[in-house]
């Protein structure tokens, strides 16, 4: 693939927002598991669906793969609406590979032909919250996999992918890789949280675990968000200590179904 498209930096280039500064996406078992799923299926020029509940770090796993992949595998990101018609599919498609959506959405040869055309090089293309698009649109997804000329990897992901795509059996059939991502285990939350911000150095185990069994329950996005109430409380008043009084406060900051 030539043009534009093809020199356009990485949509992934950046990573996500995790919150409170000083940071760090965290190298856990988890991440390791998406990560290797992820460059077996783009060797294989695969499908793969990562999955799992929402919080628990799908997305940062799947970015922070997808960023230590080659440079020269061209990675493609498709925004898609809440249950797109096929048009509309087709258009976010077209968009992730930088063609003109406007100039082919209703041309429906041409924009499959030129989809074609832009899915046979070797490359990623990366469909968050795929659960929002229904079983007819999903077997569009299959009809471009399907195509012999196709050699670029879909990366399906998303809260309850896996129970979209049993609604899309043709789809699911063709997927090689199935990829969990679980909640963080109890043993891991107090190391992953001390790589995570240095904030937590002082915390105890004992309180970081006793926040996780009355709040967190394992949610990384949950934890993102305590550790942006702790430190913005240290930041406004050095002497808060990081103790339990602290996590209950910053807790209370989560709203009733955190």
């Amino acid at each position: 693939m030539t043009g534009p498209a093809a020199t356009r930096p990485s949509p992934f280039a950046h990573g996500a927002c995790l919150y409170t500064p000083g940071a760090h996406v965290v190298s856990t078992r988890q991440l390791g598991q998406v990560t290797e799923a992820l460059v077996h299926t783009v060797a294989a020029h695969g499908i793969v669906c990562v999955y799992g509940d929402p919080g628990h770090g799908k997305t940062i796993a799947l970015h922070q793969a997808l960023r230590l992949l080659p440079r020269r595998v061209p990675t493609h990101l498709a925004l898609v609406a809440v249950k797109p018609a096929l048009p509309q599919l087709r258009a976010a498609l077209l968009t992730a590979f930088g063609l003109p959506a406007a100039h082919l959405t209703n041309r429906t040869d041409a924009a499959d032909r030129t989809l074609l055309d832009a899915l046979a090089p070797p490359g990623v293309l990366v469909i968050d919250d795929v659960q929002r698009i229904a079983a007819p649109e999903l077997d569009y997804l299959r009809l471009l996999a399907d195509a012999p000329t196709t050699h670029t990897s879909l990366v399906l992901c998303g809260a309850g992918a896996e129970r979209t795509l049993a609604r899309a059996p043709a789809l699911a059939s063709r997927v090689l890789t199935w990829q969990h991502v679980p909640r963080l285990e109890a043993s891991q939350v107090p190391g992953v949280l001390r790589l995570f911000h240095p904030l937590w150095d002082t915390a105890t185990d004992e309180d970081l675990l006793h926040t996780d069994r009355a709040h967190a329950r394992g949610n990384f996005r949950t934890w993102a968000k305590i550790t942006s109430h702790a430190y913005a409380a240290r930041d406004r008043d050095a002497a808060t200590g990081v103790d339990r009084t602290l996590l209950t406060w910053a807790c209370a900051r989560l709203g009733p179904n955190p």
